[in-house]
C-alpha cells in the first residue's frame, strides 16, 4: 500500500468514527424524556445515589423538568429536536472531506473551531441557566475529546497534500502524468488544467495542447 493510500485510509477511518459519534450524539437528543427515565432507573440499580448523591439529585431534577415540559409545555422539546437535527446535518457535511479530502479540509477546521467554542459556551451559559459547574466540565470535555480525532485528521490531510497530485485514480478523479512532468485531473466535469498551456507528449515527440472543459 502506497503512502497516499495509507494516509487516505487512516483519514477516512477517523472521519467515520467522528461521524458515528456525532450521529449518536444527535439521535439521542430526540427521546430525552424516555432516556432520562431509563438513566435514572439504571443509576438507582447501580447504587449511584449512595456514592454520588449530587449526580443523582441533578438527574432527578432534570427528569422532573422534562416531565413537566413534556406534559404541559411540549413545544419546548421542539428546540431539542432541532438540536438533534443540527447534529445530523453537520454529520452530512463530513462527506465532503471523505470524498475529496484535501479540497474539503475546511470542514475539519470548521469542526475544530466548533469544538473550541464549546468551552466558552459552557462557561458563560452554564451559570446563567443554573447548570452545576461540574456538569459544565462534562460538557466542555466533549469539545476537548472531539478535537482530538479532528486534529489527527487535519495533520494527516496536510501530509497527504504535501505528497502532491497522484498519477492514478485518487478521490474520485483520474490523474494523468504529462510528458513535461505536469499532471492533469480527469473528473466528472471533464479535464481540469493543472498548468495553463501544459502539453501531453504524443508519439514521435509531438505535443498536443490540453484544454479544459
Amino acid at each position: 500500500m502506497s503512502d497516499r493510500a495509507a494516509l487516505l485510509k487512516g483519514i477516512r477511518a477517523w472521519l467515520v468514527l467522528f461521524v458515528v459519534c456525532l450521529v449518536l450524539s444527535g439521535a439521542t437528543a430526540f427521546p430525552l424524556v424516555h432516556e432520562l427515565h431509563w438513566t435514572e432507573d439504571v443509576l438507582r440499580s447501580l447504587s449511584v445515589p449512595q456514592h454520588l448523591p449530587a449526580l443523582m439529585d441533578w438527574i432527578e431534577r432534570v427528569r422532573r423538568g422534562l416531565d413537566t415540559a413534556d406534559a404541559d409545555y411540549p413545544f419546548l422539546l421542539y428546540g431539542t429536536d432541532w438540536l438533534a437535527f443540527a447534529h445530523l446535518v453537520i454529520a452530512v457535511a463530513f462527506y465532503g472531506p471523505y470524498r475529496d479530502t484535501v479540497r474539503n479540509i475546511w470542514v475539519v477546521e470548521f469542526a475544530m473551531i466548533a469544538c473550541a467554542g464549546i468551552i466558552p459556551l459552557a462557561l458563560v451559559c452554564g451559570p446563567i441557566r443554573g447548570i452545576p459547574f461540574w456538569w459544565s466540565v462534562i460538557d466542555m470535555s466533549f469539545g476537548v475529546f472531539g478535537v482530538i480525532p479532528l486534529y489527527v485528521v487535519r495533520k494527516k490531510i496536510k501530509r497527504l497534500e504535501r505528497l502532491g497530485p497522484s498519477a492514478s485514480a485518487v478521490e474520485g478523479g483520474v490523474g494523468e502524468t504529462l510528458g513535461d512532468g505536469q499532471a492533469v485531473a480527469l473528473g466528472v466535469g471533464g479535464v481540469d488544467r493543472v498548468d495553463e498551456g501544459a502539453g501531453e507528449v504524443a508519439g514521435g515527440g509531438d505535443h498536443r495542447g490540453v484544454t479544459g472543459p
